[in-house]
């Protein structure tokens, strides 16, 4: 008689879990075959060069904060190239960036990291 009264709530939960409806079951999640969407990212910029002076307005319309910076080149050989700050421009807004060679700007960029 001890065994069958340790049996029993084996028992009993077994049959509980047969008899569960199959969607309660987990189930190994499979793929459609498609890669996942990239996640948007990245401030959309508008730079300005005006004799020797450079102006950036950066707008980041995503959630993740973007940190933003303008690196100058500037066009004689003795003139001392320029990088900025690093700016976050978080969830939709705007930054603004600036800076300047003593002469001609020769190249203008800006670079965009991903903040954690």
């Amino acid at each position: 008689m001890r065994l069958s009264r340790s049996l029993a709530p084996v028992t009993v939960a077994l049959a509980l879990v047969l008899s569960l409806p199959y969607d309660a079951l987990p189930h190994a999640r499979v793929s459609d075959g498609k890669p996942p969407a990239p996640s948007r990212f990245g401030a959309s910029c508008r730079t300005a060069v005006r004799g020797s002076h450079v102006v950036t307005y950066c707008h980041n319309p995503y959630v993740d904060t973007d940190r933003v910076r303008l690196h100058i080149e500037c066009d004689r050989w003795w003139d001392i190239d320029t990088d900025s700050a690093p700016v976050d421009a978080g969830a939709a807004m705007t930054v603004r960036l600036s800076g300047r060679c003593w002469k001609e700007v020769r190249s203008v960029w800006i670079s965009h990291q991903k903040v954690r």
